[in-house]
């Protein structure tokens, strides 16, 4: 375990030093989710979906588990590149733990993600947001939690994939859908009957509903321990199926 825990922390160092140094990683990857909240929140304020009317309680949770969805299943692609210049395969004949591969990375992602969240949730409350403080902690922590699940499937991909142009429409196939099905930018109740059944499908769509209870002070709401036990299971299967895949593939 003493191994285990050592080799993640220098895993996650080295990943960790290599996005401070790339700024541009660091401030683009909030950029979409920002421009939602620019351009498209101010079209919800007369708009009564969160508590006492307050629409960013509903708009700003979908932003934070969307920056979640798309910087974390996208991390993979910097795996590929890594083997195409070689790198795994000298990690390959070193004695650091393959499971810690996974982890050091999966890691860092969710470090850098959960940075990017706080800016976003700053920028937020200029535009208008009004949530109590532990509605907004337990929001990064799901933030985080999906970022690091998803960030395990994206390097489980890549560790298959050869080329970026194998692994972007897959994950694109994957994104689009969870997008639309998880309610990330309005609720599933106001989508059709049909849709919203469909909906219930869609782990993300727990993870979203748990983040908007908590925004709106609701902790005592089933839909909190719904996402919470979604988000555990995501986060089970995704590592469980990592570390099977690197310890095969990077043994």
């Amino acid at each position: 375990m003493r191994t285990l825990l050592s080799d993640t922390a220098l895993v996650f160092g080295r990943y960790a030093r290599q996005s401070l140094r790339s700024k541009a990683a660091m401030s683009f990857g909030a950029l979409m989710p920002a421009l939602y909240l620019v351009l498209y929140g101010p079209l919800l304020t007369d708009m009564r979906l969160g508590s006492a009317g307050n629409s960013w309680q509903v708009l700003v949770p979908g932003l934070l588990l969307q920056l979640a969805l798309f910087g974390a299943s996208f991390a993979g692609l910097g795996l590929i590149i890594d083997k195409q210049h070689g790198i795994v395969e000298r990690m390959r004949v070193t004695p650091v733990s393959r499971v810690a591969l996974l982890l050091g990375r999966v890691l860092r992602d969710a470090a850098l993600l959960t940075v990017q969240s706080v800016l976003l949730v700053l920028v937020a409350f200029a535009m208008g947001l009004r949530a109590p403080l532990p509605g907004i902690l337990i929001g990064f922590a799901f933030t985080a939690v999906l970022a690091l699940s998803l960030a395990s499937l994206s390097y489980t991909l890549a560790m298959k994939a050869a080329v970026p142009q194998a692994f972007a429409p897959v994950v694109n196939a994957v994104n689009m859908p969870a997008m639309l099905l998880s309610g990330l930018l309005l609720p599933m109740s106001l989508a059709p009957a049909w849709l919203d059944a469909l909906s219930h499908f869609m782990p993300l769509r727990y993870l979203v509903d748990a983040v908007r209870a908590a925004f709106a002070g609701d902790y005592g709401s089933p839909a909190l321990l719904y996402g919470t036990l979604a988000a555990a299971a995501l986060l089970g299967v995704s590592l469980a199926t990592g570390a099977h895949r690197f310890r095969h593939s990077a043994g």
